[in-house]
């Protein structure tokens, strides 16, 4: 399986900079994910990636691709490469050098120790199921365990809920998530920047993402306090 070496440790990579640990819910808006993971290998970072078995089945029916630890590499690069419009081969995919991959049944993966170090992990999208299951420390799998760990080390924890209404254990969930020190980052795209194309309301997701953990990117059109300037004119 790759991302483990000999006796279940990780390869040794001298050179590897300090990674984001991605995780990847079972929650609708798996666009959002893609976005989030390009813009971090566009940025020069390093990914530990995270992909829940439900995730594996909401980008099946999302997107007609698949994630399988065999295959994950040509799968991801696949994925990333997709347009949130559905378009094979939207973008150019670069950096998957710097993607090691843990399957979420993995407990004894890099990400599940607080001694392996990361910059911080960004789940997205993440589910109800998954924020109940991050705020109650169940750790039932890698993605929930590496949420857990980089809580209790104090590292920085985005958490990109995406459902609707939320109802009133979802919103206890998150704010205990906040108590802890998670930021809790709805995926609900703003109009201000322009938007023309669906890609252009997913950016703008990934980007306050991004924006939350200090990664710099050119995801979207910041406001700069001029009116209108996201109005179209023919």
């Amino acid at each position: 399986m790759e991302g483990v070496g000999i006796d279940g440790e990780p390869p040794r990579d001298t050179d590897r900079q300090v990674p984001w640990v991605v995780g990847v819910s079972g929650a609708s808006g798996t666009p959002y994910a893609a976005a989030v993971l390009r813009g971090l290998l566009d940025a020069g970072e390093s990914v530990d990636l995270v992909v829940s078995r439900a995730s594996r089945l909401t980008l099946l029916d999302e997107t007609g691709a698949a994630i399988r630890d065999a295959h994950w590499r040509a799968d991801l690069a696949r994925f990333l490469a997709r347009g949130a419009d559905g378009t094979p081969d939207a973008f150019r995919v670069t950096g998957l050098d710097r993607v090691r991959h843990w399957s979420p049944g993995n407990l004894a993966a890099g990400p599940s120790s607080g001694s392996y170090p990361t910059r911080g992990m960004l789940i997205v999208p993440a589910s109800t199921d998954c924020v109940a299951g991050v705020a109650l420390g169940l750790s039932k799998d890698l993605l929930q365990r590496a949420a857990s760990v980089t809580l209790k080390e104090g590292r920085p924890l985005v958490v990109t809920v995406r459902e609707t209404p939320l109802n009133g254990p979802t919103l206890r969930h998150l704010v205990r998530l906040d108590d802890a020190g998670a930021t809790v980052l709805p995926a609900a795209p703003a109009f201000y920047a322009g938007a023309r194309h669906i890609q252009d309301l997913v950016n703008f997701v990934a980007g306050r993402a991004l924006d939350t953990v200090g990664v710099p990117h050119r995801l979207y059109r910041r406001w700069e306090g001029a009116l209108g300037g996201g109005a179209h004119t023919e």
